[in-house]
């Protein structure tokens, strides 16, 4: 909760923090790669005063890692599609270096329309 409360203090208006549970890990596979991910922290949290849950997914990254924008897009997908849960992603990067801004959004666009704009 301290984390919640230091970096997204707008967030915890919004929770009911006598709810908050730590989920089971889900283990996702890439049917086309193979590759099996596993998101790091999963909590399942009651919006205040109403009957209707969420997902906080917290995942930390400790290097550059090319497409983490799109990993982190499927999390969102197989978690939402899996829970029927709204999803609240958040990405804590803790590299040292490159010390450049990352991309915080993952997006898939054609010429004049974007078709999707995901943002962490």
């Amino acid at each position: 909760m301290e984390f919640l409360e230091l970096f997204f203090p707008e967030l915890i208006d919004y929770i009911d923090q006598s709810t908050i549970r730590f989920e089971d890990k889900e283990i996702f596979t890439d049917v086309t790669a193979g590759d099996r991910y596993e998101p790091d922290l999963v909590v399942k949290v009651k919006f205040r005063e109403q009957d209707l849950f969420f997902l906080i997914h917290l995942e930390h990254q400790a290097q550059r890692e090319a497409n983490f924008d799109r990993r982190m897009f499927r999390y969102f997908a197989r978690l939402s599609e899996e829970s029927g849960l709204s999803v609240y992603p958040i990405a804590l990067l803790s590299f040292d270096s490159p010390k450049l801004p990352q991309p915080s959004t993952y997006r898939v666009e054609f010429p004049g329309r974007v078709v999707l704009e995901f943002n962490y």
